[in-house]
């Protein structure tokens, strides 16, 4: 009885068939228990209950509890990432030797083909670049690393915008389209360059029309430095001087001669003397013997003043008359060697006065610059007067010395910038003026405000017989 209870307490156990039990008894399983059991099917997972919280969301469906499977999954990306970069090279080692067969316009094939041979070196520096980034990215993907899933897929994500950059920028003209704009952007350059060529025809164009313009435009002469007045033609006259010409001018030395000339024979009354005050006109004795005494200055200081010549107020007249016109043989005798002491054709310039009817002018044969000059206070021109002195200065050098000079080249110069006279009776002075500082070798530095002056002046060396 008391085995059997035994037997009976240890076989109604409750726990004696339980998972915890079998835990730490392994069980006897014969060949019959097997095979019913394999015969069961197989038992699903329930399906899972949709949570109602805050859940993390993971990258590429993946779940926290396998982490073998993240990595598995990122070696099949960095294999397929590999792959594509693979593929992508050898496709750009196609495409550069169909670049190679592209034609251009012959005038540009020695350029193109330069360029292309420079392509070709870059291309292959970086294909051979990629191809060692290719490798080492498989070593690295060979060997897991043991960082972090998040920081896996940001590397990842970089090396594929970093593969894709060097394709766009290593892109090559492989389609049809990229064929087509390369021969739109060729076309357009040379459109270009046609264009820039006629822009620079019409700069050349215009830059000679600018210097034909330029040629016809009158030549600005340099501006002469400003000549120093001399201070010998208007020296003070004393009061002494004043004095004597105030008394010469008086009424009773009217019918008095005040002066002879003995080479020219020419005698100054006070009368004639007269014609040296304020408004009056010159006359020709006044006139004659002034131009004799200019050249016995001269004379006396060849080294100060020009050689010059001053014909008298009769020459011209002689030379081209009313009645007969122009006569040389009226004036041959003249100008005589034995009478002169000098040949006219070694002078720089002679002075011939010009008198027409009222008014005084100035005809000067300028041998010194190879000019006939006419010089007129009233701006007047007179070119039959040129012209007769031209004939003239020929004739007297082809009978003085038997040789033939041409004058056609000579300058015809009606002088526009000189002194000019404001009233009806200072002519005869001003032609006097010229040929005075003409002699000297001045310009014209003198005005009409100077005319009082002159004339007292010249009074003054009439009556001594002395120009200075």
């Amino acid at each position: 009885m008391g085995a059997l209870a035994s037997n009976r307490k240890r076989g109604g156990d409750e726990y004696s068939n339980s998972l915890c039990f079998q835990s730490y008894k392994k069980p006897r399983i014969s060949n019959n228990t097997f095979a019913r059991i394999s015969g069961y099917p197989e038992a699903k997972l329930p399906f899972p209950r949709e949570v109602h919280a805050p859940v993390r969301n993971l990258k590429f469906g993946l779940s926290p509890s396998t982490p073998g499977s993240v990595k598995s999954y990122m070696g099949n990306l960095s294999r397929k990432l590999s792959n594509a970069r693979r593929q992508a090279f050898d496709a750009l080692r196609f495409f550069k030797r169909e670049k190679e067969v592209i034609s251009v316009e012959d005038d540009e094939e020695k350029e193109k083909e330069v360029v292309s041979d420079d392509f070709s070196v870059e291309e292959v520096e970086i294909i051979e670049k990629g191809k060692n980034n290719v490798e080492e990215e498989e070593r690295h993907a060979l060997q897991p690393s043991s960082s972090s899933v998040d920081s896996e897929l940001n590397n990842g994500s970089l090396r594929v915008e970093h593969a894709l950059v060097t394709l766009s920028l290593n892109r090559e003209v492989s389609t049809v389209r990229d064929l087509e704009a390369y021969k739109k952007l060729l076309e357009s350059a040379q459109r270009r360059t046609s264009k820039l060529e006629d822009l620079d025809f019409q700069i050349e164009l215009n830059e000679k029309r600018i210097a034909g313009l330029q040629a016809l435009r009158p030549e600005k002469k340099p501006e002469e430095k400003q000549e120093v007045i001399p201070r010998e033609p208007f020296t003070p006259l004393t009061e002494e001087e004043i004095a004597e010409v105030s008394h010469a001018f008086s009424a009773k030395n009217w019918k008095k001669i005040l002066v002879s000339h003995e080479s020219s024979r020419i005698d100054i009354r006070g009368e004639v003397l007269l014609c040296l005050k304020p408004a009056t006109w010159l006359n020709d004795e006044v006139i004659n013997l002034y131009l004799e005494l200019l050249k016995e200055r001269e004379n006396r200081e060849p080294k100060k003043f020009l050689k010059c010549h001053f014909f008298n107020t009769f020459f011209y007249k002689k030379l081209v008359s009313p009645e007969s016109g122009y006569n040389y043989r009226a004036v041959k005798r003249w100008t005589s060697q034995r009478k002169l002491g000098y040949c006219l054709f070694d002078c720089d310039k002679i002075f011939v006065p010009i008198h027409k009817d009222i008014h005084w002018c100035l005809a000067v044969i300028n041998k010194k610059d190879q000019k006939f000059q006419y010089l007129d206070s009233l701006k007047g021109r007179d070119p039959k007067v040129l012209n007769a002195l031209a004939k003239y200065f020929v004739e007297e050098v082809r009978d003085k010395s038997g040789k033939e000079i041409d004058v056609s080249y000579w300058e015809r110069e009606y002088v526009e910038d000189l002194p000019a006279q404001e009233n009806g009776y200072d002519c005869g002075m001003f032609m006097l003026k010229y040929i005075d500082f003409y002699s000297r070798g001045l310009s014209l530095c003198f005005e009409q405000e100077h005319m009082p002056y002159f004339r007292l002046r010249t009074a003054k060396e009439i009556l001594r017989l002395r120009a200075d």
